[in-house]
């Protein structure tokens, strides 16, 4: 039951735009995401109900011409631009009136970001919160396909029109020229070495086998490749990730930033106004990542300048993790923390007094509580994320973009580069396919070094997926469970399930108890890890 009562003319108009008129707990429905934010703004600095509010403020008030909101004038484009204009008196006053910038979040948006840099879609991924980006695939599906007689990759116009022109075009035109001359040969491979059970669907079968075949040869897509993403996100989102790409070096970045400025613009100006670059918000914070990037790359170039570490590596077929920073008494912290919520005392307290339990005491709370996990989507409770690891990852860019995607950790990346060396499949080479593999990265190589000389940002459009990034990673035990449980699955891609499994390791070798938190982490080889995937979502299909 819900405190307001509505009368039945007001229930009836009220009826189209939420779930409900007479319990406490409904849902709006029918009305766009600008009407939407707006009311939940006015909600939180008034007395009244949403749905009162609904009626007072926007359906019964003549100045809101709600229904040509709703559809009344039979222009769409005009009804949005009159939901737009009305909604945005109530969020201007909000955000200048009081400065609260949370109501950024009532209210969101859908954005088609395509024909974008897999380069790019990165930057457009870093943003962590509030945000929900979706990425074409490299798995399932082919980018060997050419348009209007080229490639599809992102023609840099720096680059364009420089005297690396050619040079450009032509390493990314025999980067997609060996992906595509390996396409069959490859699936040919893994079905001479896989041959098809005759109890597997043969559907079932393909998919796993072009899905496989597409793993193997996907290192060869450099980073110019274009593909197409989808990104929900709230306004604050919006405004962050627009104001970030707007001060990126590149200039496809800046100009994702101004188109997608421009369609929000169009549907939630006021979420968006201040990553405008003529507003002093967004000047003010372009002003202070430029002398804060200068400060530090001044420092980094120096300690650079000192270090031992070798400038290159040499081709392999694995990625380098390394635990550099954890926590000697995160056993003590987690139990602590999981036994606070349950008990009276000060936190300190309860952490002084775990620290007195014998040793054999906090095995048996740890192994009880882990016992109690019966498959990996039992979430383990949030003491888990009091322990924190840092690590320094070395793998090659397309297991970092695989990993990337999780958000609930800390990452940070350096430039993509050639000197790190590269992976190749085993498989390739056991098929007798690497030497057009490996002549088209020898050519990518030399295609980077000359053009870093001049353009070292532009320089990365270059790199094929297949060469080594360095980055690091600062993630607590309950979010490291989950990528690692998750990401060692038989049906993921075999570089970073190897990542996964070195994580696990790591943590193994230094706190072997509390490793065993990771209970659903799968440390076997498969070989064609897909086929039991694809066969379950045949039995699937009508």
């Amino acid at each position: 039951m819900t405190g307001e009562s509505f009368t039945p003319d007001e229930q009836a108009r009220l009826a189209p735009y939420v779930t409900n008129t007479d319990r406490s707990i409904f849902a709006l429905t029918n009305l766009p995401e600008v009407i939407k934010g707006a009311l939940f703004s006015r909600y939180s600095r008034s007395t009244l109900g949403l749905r009162r509010l609904l009626l007072r403020e926007f359906i019964d008030d003549d100045a809101a011409e709600f229904s040509a909101i709703q559809g009344g004038t039979g222009n769409i484009a005009q009804d949005t631009a009159l939901a737009v204009g009305r909604a945005q008196s109530f969020y201007d006053r909000i955000l200048d009136g009081y400065g609260d910038d949370s109501i950024g979040e009532l209210g969101g948006a859908h954005l088609a970001v395509e024909e974008v840099s897999i380069l790019a879609t990165k930057t457009l991924e870093d943003a962590r919160i509030g945000g929900s980006p979706l990425e074409k695939s490299t798995r399932y599906v082919s980018f060997g396909q050419k348009v209007a007689g080229d490639y599809r990759f992102y023609k840099e116009p720096r680059l364009l029109d420089s005297r690396h022109r050619e040079r450009y075009l032509n390493a990314c035109r025999t980067l997609f020229d060996t992906y595509d001359q390996l396409n069959e040969p490859i699936r040919e491979y893994v079905r001479s070495r896989l041959p098809r059970d005759p109890n597997t669907p043969e559907a079932a079968y393909e998919r796993s086998v072009r899905a496989l075949g597409f793993d193997f040869i996907r290192g060869l897509l450099p980073a110019a490749t274009l593909t197409n993403m989808g990104v929900f996100g709230n306004g604050r989102f919006f405004e962050s990730l627009i104001s970030r790409l707007r001060i990126e070096p590149l200039q496809e970045f800046q100009d994702i930033a101004q188109a997608s400025w421009e369609e929000l613009a169009k549907v939630a100006p006021s979420f968006i106004r201040r990553a405008h670059p003529d507003h002093r918000h967004f000047q003010g914070y372009a002003a202070f990542m430029e002398a804060q990037r200068q400060k530090i790359q001044s420092v980094a170039e120096q300690l650079e300048q000192g270090s031992a570490e070798p400038l290159s590596l040499p081709a392999g077929t694995s990625g380098e993790v390394r635990l550099v920073e954890w926590d000697a008494d995160a056993e003590i912290k987690l139990l602590a923390a999981l036994l606070y919520e349950h008990t009276a005392l000060p936190l300190q307290q309860v952490q002084e007094q775990v620290r007195q339990l014998p040793d054999a005491e906090r095995e048996r709370i740890v192994r009880e509580s882990i016992a109690l996990r019966e498959h990996r989507r039992h979430k383990p409770p949030r003491a888990l994320e009091r322990v924190f690891y840092t690590f320094d990852l070395l793998g090659d860019y397309g297991m970092y973009r695989d990993l990337h995607r999780h958000r609930m950790l800390t990452q940070w990346r350096q430039p993509l580069t050639t000197r790190f060396g590269y992976n190749i499949p085993v498989e390739l080479e056991d098929a007798g396919l690497a030497q057009p593999y490996h002549a088209a990265m020898a050519q990518a190589a030399a295609t980077f070094e000359a053009i870093a000389v001049d353009y070292p940002h532009e320089a990365q459009y270059v790199v094929p997926m297949a060469y080594r990034i360095r980055w690091a990673m600062h993630i607590n035990l309950r979010a490291l469970l989950w990528l690692v449980e998750l990401r060692s699955t038989p049906q993921g891609h075999p570089g970073y399930r190897h990542i996964a499994q070195e994580l696990f390791q790591e943590v193994k070798r230094v706190q072997p108890r509390l490793a065993e938190w990771i209970k659903f982490v799968d440390l076997d080889n498969y070989a064609l890890g897909r086929l039991d995937a694809e066969v379950r979502q045949e039995s699937k299909s009508p």
